[in-house]
């Protein structure tokens, strides 16, 4: 067989596309016993794919007994579970007084956010001047 042909071959089953044919012809060259230098390794992966065609699985294969999960009685729970959580959380309707509360209570708490933000601000600016003074001081000293 000629050689470039086989190259060409390897290539395009290298880029999987190959037919069973061109497979085969590539099988029947790698089984022969003298191979170039540089295909050797694939005469080693053609010679396994060989070997292991031939190989059968001969032990039992033992099945479980075990029952399944009853999935119908599971997916009536949690529709169920789903059906109560929102009866509950509907039928839980604030009153207006608490919500009026409610709304106080997230504005207070958006209000002591905010504080916190600005105060954060102001710090973590006084550290940046203080680390560029820093920087301007080592420029210089190392200059």
């Amino acid at each position: 067989m000629e050689l470039s042909r086989i190259e060409k071959l390897l290539e395009k089953y290298d880029n999987a596309t190959t037919s069973l044919q061109e497979e085969q012809e590539l099988k029947d060259f790698f089984s022969q016993k003298e191979i170039p230098a540089h295909l050797v390794s694939y005469q080693a992966m053609f010679g396994y794919f060989q070997e292991n065609s031939n190989e059968q699985f001969t032990k039992t294969i033992l099945l479980s007994k075990r029952k399944a999960p009853h999935w119908k009685w599971l997916s009536v729970a949690a529709a169920a579970a789903l059906l109560i959580s929102v009866y509950t959380f509907t039928n839980n309707e604030l009153s207006s007084k608490e919500r009026e509360q409610a709304q106080l209570a997230m504005q207070q708490t958006k209000d002591a956010f905010l504080l916190l933000s600005k105060n954060l601000n102001k710090g973590s600016n006084l550290v940046y001047s203080g680390l560029q003074e820093f920087d301007n001081a080592t420029s210089k000293v190392f200059k």
